[in-house]
């Protein structure tokens, strides 16, 4: 009888055999195979295991230091193992799915006809072996630690056979097609997003946007904030709210309940007169962000609920939708350069800028009906965007589930 620890939780029909326990010495063997400078350069990374072609700096985001001699590169194919020795303990390995050479300092390895190459580049990056590519690896620090060779064969996992591997394999390349899939649909989004932040709001200097709605012709009034938004005074003198109520702001999420968001409340033991915000005031907060060291300014498109005497609330007059207040400073670049002017000059090193004259700074906004039209571009742009983000979760999370439940 197969016993429950050589046999995974989910398995595919047909399968029935016990999963057997290997050393990677058993079912490896290193090559040391010298390249050419007619083969591409592979890449291996922590993320994403091994590129599929060579890749270039900006790629990868960083310098790509390469040797330049290319005989010292080791010459890899179709199915090799590449494992960094200085990062395999974070998961910088994965399995060759294209000729190509690799640097000299990783491992190389040949695998038996007892594997299905793919398989392994699943087996091999799961927590467990992780782990004990981890406890095999030894240095003076992390940052010096490496898994040589003479410890990457001891590493123990459990394989079934050649067709199962397949079929794991299989499902598990389709998983990720989908993760890939929404992935790009994602960034490419968030690429349309960033690109109509800056078109459909004027240049410096300009009074009409790059791309427009069609029927408006009008040029964008210059005035300022105050003009268009004014402070609001209204606070929590009566406890109408709670600690259950006290929001936040978030760059990424914009105005928050800290308890929804951040699991508990900040709040002191009273918050009594704390800014009372509504559904559609905005939000000030002197916090700096790494990309806005002025702070933020968001709009409060959920429930009611109370601020921090450190943040400023302003309601929106009659000409301004709330929501394009948001939209305008979206743009890091946008808000920056609006905030930077207004910081309080008196205090040595003081980055802050005041309530009042956060409302100071010029902005141009277009007329009431165009600035509903360009939020509800934004507002179907973050929905799709959210959307695919939970795509994106849920799809990452059913695949650590299948890493653990159709392994042993």
């Amino acid at each position: 009888m197969v016993g429950k620890d050589e046999k995974p939780d989910i398995r595919f029909s047909g399968f029935t055999d016990a999963w057997k326990k290997r050393k990677l010495g058993e079912i490896y063997t290193e090559r040391n195979e010298r390249g050419d400078d007619s083969l591409q350069i592979l890449s291996v990374s922590i993320q994403h295991g091994i590129s599929n072609e060579e890749l270039d700096s900006n790629i990868l985001g960083k310098k790509v230091r390469r040797s330049e001699d290319k005989t010292l590169y080791k010459h890899v194919y179709f199915g090799d193992l590449v494992l960094n020795m200085m990062r395999a303990w974070q998961g910088a390995l994965g399995v060759v799915k294209s000729e190509g050479m690799v640097s000299p300092a990783y491992i190389t390895a040949i695998p038996n006809d007892q594997l299905y190459p793919l398989f392994m580049d699943y087996c091999l990056r799961r927590d467990e072996t992780i782990i004990q590519m981890n406890n095999l690896s030894y240095g003076v620090t992390d940052f010096r630690k490496r898994l040589y060779w003479d410890s990457f064969i001891n590493v123990i996992c459990r394989i079934p056979s050649v067709p199962e591997q397949e079929r794991i394999a299989a499902f598990l390349t389709s998983l990720d097609n989908l993760i890939s899939l929404h992935q790009r649909k994602y960034d490419k989004l968030i690429t349309v997003k960033k690109a109509m932040l800056e078109k459909m709001f004027p240049k410096d200097g300009a009074d009409v946007p790059e791309i427009r709605f069609k029927g408006f012709t009008g040029v964008w009034k210059q005035n300022k904030l105050n003009y268009f938004v004014e402070t609001s005074s209204e606070k929590n003198i009566f406890n109408s709210f709670t600690k259950d109520d006290v929001l936040s702001v978030s760059g990424k999420f914009g105005v928050v309940n800290q308890i929804e968001f951040q699991g508990r409340s900040f709040a002191g033991a009273s918050v009594l007169n704390y800014g009372i915000v509504n559904t559609g005031d905005i939000v000030y907060t002197k916090s700096p962000l790494k990309a806005n060291p002025y702070g933020i300014i968001k709009t409060n498109k959920g429930k009611a609920g109370i601020v921090s005497t450190l943040y400023a609330v302003y309601r929106p007059k009659e000409m301004t939708n709330s929501s394009f207040v948001q939209c305008y400073f979206e743009s890091d670049y946008r808000l920056n350069r609006y905030l930077k002017p207004l910081v309080n000059k008196g205090a040595k090193n003081d980055m802050k800028v005041t309530d009042d004259n956060a409302l100071l700074g010029y902005v141009i906004f277009p007329s009431y009906d165009e600035q509903t039209k360009i939020v509800r571009l934004f507002e179907h742009l973050a929905c799709l965007i959210t959307l695919h983000q939970r795509e994106l979760d849920k799809l990452k999370t059913i695949k650590k589930a299948m890493l653990e439940k159709m392994f042993v």
